[in-house]
């Protein structure tokens, strides 16, 4: 049996022990074992190979701390990163290894105050974390000086060149003291990493962990198929039927992420949004709230969510489809940590089964687990979770044992000292005289079992009414497909532009004059929705959209089925889920769309917008190729807003 490595192994001093063990840490990684020895007895420069979450900080941060405890006057040790919230990162996790005096440490980066960080570089640091840009802008400015620093360390080596740093990073390097020790971690080795190393490194080791069979995630994958417009009403579902979530919600713009965060607030979840456009103090205050856990969802995008590292995530959901493997495994890599399991959740859109059996085989291949489908659970089977765990969580504050008080997986009710935990406590418990006149007066005429069921039906009734949800379809029922009568419209307006289902519904009223409630099954996508109209309806705006050049593109749903017919055998809200038609039409047709759609819709990591290019140019070709409507695209766009302020 192989034995396995102690911190004291590694080479480090009883006060950086105490600060590991104060830390809770028990055992060391695989990297810290290969990296902490050589950085505090070796001289040569290092590359290890690291994932996010193996432990990596420490592996640098430890060394540091023990090597640095003298006060030189000079900047002792620098480390890069890519973004601000994992340069804040850093800076804290080696904070928590110090006695709170020395090393002293500063992060700096954009969107914070550079007069302020310019104030502590002055008053004296050792340790300096920061982003590339605000590094480099603290350098010309003269303020920074790294001519003396003995540490210099790269941390996510490859995302900084992912990220286009690549010059900043070598005008850092020319400045730096070159007889420091550099220090490169990264989760890959690409080729400018490697040549970044050859130009600076000189001699180096590399150093990962060996390779072994990686265990399976410990992180729950499911997917839920629903259409776009009734997607909140999905999240809401998920989030009432899981116990005590606390959960991460990945879009994929800054507008999604928002509307996202005004319907959960307008439903009293404690929820908030994070993106680029939110202020830096903003951001770190909105953080600081999820990581206490008095914001239950945090709604973010994937270049926010860059370098947040919260601790025991209960569910992370791709409210849509991520637009390439590597992503998705990183999103759902945030929960199911330290030997805990976690839940991953994927909404996806009818028309994005083909990109979801490519994710499918991506994420068996990545995570060693697949990822199922899942049925949305029912209004009723929501309330009757979210109704037993309020009423075992009042039985429990009362004191109240139950014989069911074990039925909810996941859910427990921690005792405290001003919770009961025995049934005396109604014998012992003293009614405040306030409360007490009140009981009296209302008890007075009336039965004390209905004046309690009267109480708990106001202050528990809101949150069990049946009106709190909404309707979502069935996609697997024939009986919700699309109804006698109506045609599956193809119109080239979607989110990208701005138009979502309530958009897309106005636009129709405003051009048809007809009611908002003819206006059905919309599905928004990137660049086009689709939308079912009574056939008369359809038939006018197929009309103008061919007359009228300020109408957007339009054109029969060809995989709604007999469409011309009413759309007797076509799938309700399924966006063009059946394409063998279309495929083959595709690859007969001319070399123009071929070549416009670059075999996109043959590769995952092609993306949405690709495929969305692709399904277009299918869909022009088979219904005529309108190359006037196809070039006036954008002013269409621009057009059709008209229609709806008039």
């Amino acid at each position: 049996m192989e034995q396995k490595s102690s911190f004291e192994d590694l080479g480090l001093d009883e006060a950086t022990l105490a600060a590991v063990a104060k830390k809770g840490f028990t055992e060391p990684s695989p990297i810290q074992v290969l990296a902490i020895p050589r950085l505090l007895e070796g001289e040569t420069n290092l590359i290890a190979k690291a994932r996010t979450g193996t432990g990596k900080t420490a592996a640098f941060g430890l060394p540091l701390v023990q090597t640095i405890r003298e006060q030189t006057g000079n900047v002792q040790a620098l480390i890069l990163a890519p973004t601000r919230e994992l340069a804040m990162q850093v800076c804290r996790e080696i904070e928590s290894f110090t006695d709170g005096s020395f090393p002293r440490i500063v992060p700096v980066y954009g969107g914070a105050s550079i007069g302020t960080q310019i104030k502590t570089l002055r008053r004296g640091v050792e340790i300096v974390v920061g982003t590339p840009g605000r590094v480099k802008d603290l350098l010309h400015r003269g303020v920074l000086n790294i001519n003396h620093v003995s540490f210099f360390i790269l941390d996510e080596a490859d995302e900084m060149l992912d990220m286009g740093f690549i010059d900043d990073i070598k005008l850092i390097f020319s400045q730096a003291n070159s007889a420091s020790r550099i220090l490169l971690f990264s989760a890959t080795m690409p080729k400018p990493i490697l040549d970044i190393a050859s130009k600076f490194m000189g001699d180096y080791d590399i150093v990962e962990e060996e390779a072994s069979p990686e265990e399976p995630l410990l992180t729950e994958q499911r997917y839920w198929v629903v259409r776009e417009q009734e997607k909140i009403e999905a999240l809401v579902r998920m989030i009432d039927i899981s116990p005590d979530f606390y959960g991460l919600i990945f879009t994929q713009t800054k507008a999604d992420a928002d509307r996202i965060t005004r319907a959960l607030d307008e439903r009293d979840y404690e929820a908030a949004a994070m993106h680029g456009d939110i202020p830096q103090a903003q951001r770190e205050k909105i953080l600081a709230r999820f990581r206490e856990k008095k914001t239950q969802i945090l709604v973010a995008t994937d270049v926010a969510a860059r370098g947040i590292d919260v601790e025991g995530l209960t569910h992370v959901v791709n409210y849509a489809l991520p637009f390439d493997g590597p992503t998705y495994v990183h999103r759902i890599g945030r929960t199911g940590r330290a030997g805990s399991t976690g839940l991953a959740f994927t909404l996806v859109c009818p028309s994005e089964r083909r990109r979801l059996e490519n994710l499918k085989r991506f994420a068996l291949k990545a995570t060693k687990a697949e990822l199922k489908e899942a049925k949305i659970p029912s209004v009723k089977e929501v309330l009757k979770v979210k109704q037993n765990r309020l009423f075992t969580e009042l039985k429990a504050t009362l004191g109240i044992k139950t014989e069911n008080s074990n039925e909810l997986k996941d859910t427990s009710v921690v005792a405290t000292e001003n919770t009961p935990a025995t049934t005396d406590f109604f014998d012992n418990l003293k009614i405040d005289a306030t409360f007490a006149s009140l009981v009296d007066e209302i008890c007075k005429n009336y039965d004390a079992k209905k004046v309690l069921g009267v109480v708990l039906q106001h202050y528990l009734g809101k949150a069990l009414d049946t009106s709190r949800y909404g309707t979502i379809t069935d996609l697997n029922d024939r009986s919700s497909r699309v109804s006698d009568g109506q045609i599956r419209i193809y119109v080239q307006l979607g989110r990208r532009d701005g138009y979502y289902p309530r958009e897309i519904a106005e636009f129709f009223t405003n051009l048809l004059h007809i009611p908002q409630r003819m206006v059905d099954q919309i599905d928004c996508a990137t660049n086009f929705s689709l939308v079912s109209l009574p056939e008369s309806a359809a038939k006018k705006a197929l009309e103008l959209s061919e007359k009228d050049s300020k109408v957007p593109h339009m054109h029969i749903d060809s995989n709604a089925g007999s469409g011309r017919r009413g759309g007797g055998g076509s799938s309700r809200g399924r966006g063009g889920n059946s394409r063998r038609g279309g495929n083959s039409r595709s690859r007969s047709g001319n070399s123009r769309n071929r070549s416009d759609s670059r075999g996109e819709n043959r590769s995952y990591a092609g993306g949405r917008d690709g495929e969305n290019r692709n399904r277009a140019a299918r869909r022009r070709e088979q219904f005529g190729s309108r190359d006037s409507s196809a070039s006036r695209r954008h002013d269409n766009n621009s057009n059709a807003t008209k229609f709806i302020k008039k």
